[in-house]
């Protein structure tokens, strides 16, 4: 890339994958996947933990809110608040660790086309571990301003953009690895790829 480019990959800048990346995707649009008769126990699996991520990353993002616009006090919010950060931000490490030492090599081995898809997809990988240490730092700000008499407003303002900028950052990233991966599951199946 030449000085003053930038990468039009980039996780906060594209809005989708063009098709030469999602090399199958127009032949199994999503709509189709649900139905399909190659959508096995591991591929449907992943989409729900995908929509598990969407879901508790807008409960998180929407308590704050609330907590911020004074909704909810700020002692049952923390309470609420911490274990499902927690849990959002260990199964979301270990998600992608799973992916990347596993999944990714067969799925990338399976096709030389998809490549450059999981070059991108690693690439979100490590901006999205960046923001887990983020979300996971801010948290604990917010944590030490409640109950150490600091200052809580700037804490929860501060937390509620990192979430935020995180939870776009992620939802682009699920559904650029689902275009990429499902339709891949749909053409080949999880047998034949070994990942049954």
């Amino acid at each position: 890339m030449a000085p003053g480019e930038t990468d039009p990959f980039d996780l906060f800048k594209r809005r989708s994958l063009p098709d030469e990346i999602a090399v199958m995707r127009a032949a199994h649009p999503r709509p189709t996947w649900a139905t399909h008769d190659n959508l096995g126990a591991m591929a449907a699996f992943w989409l729900e933990r995908h929509a598990m991520f969407r879901e508790l990353g807008a409960a998180v993002a929407k308590g704050t809110l609330d907590f911020r616009e004074g909704r909810i006090a700020a002692d049952p919010y923390f309470r609420w608040f911490a274990p499902r950060i927690n849990m959002f931000l260990n199964e979301l490490h270990g998600h992608h660790a799973i992916e990347d030492q596993h999944y990714f090599p067969v799925f990338q081995a399976a096709d030389a086309r998809l490549a450059k898809g999981f070059e991108i997809l690693d690439a979100d990988h490590h901006v999205i571990d960046g923001l887990i240490h983020e979300i996971a730092a801010n948290g604990q700000g917010l944590q030490k301003a409640l109950y150490g008499g600091g200052d809580a407003a700037r804490a929860g303002d501060t937390l509620a953009g990192v979430l935020d900028r995180a939870l776009v950052g992620l939802v682009r990233h699920l559904d650029d690895e689902e275009d990429i991966v499902i339709p891949l599951i749909l053409e080949r199946t999880e047998a034949k790829l070994g990942v049954r």
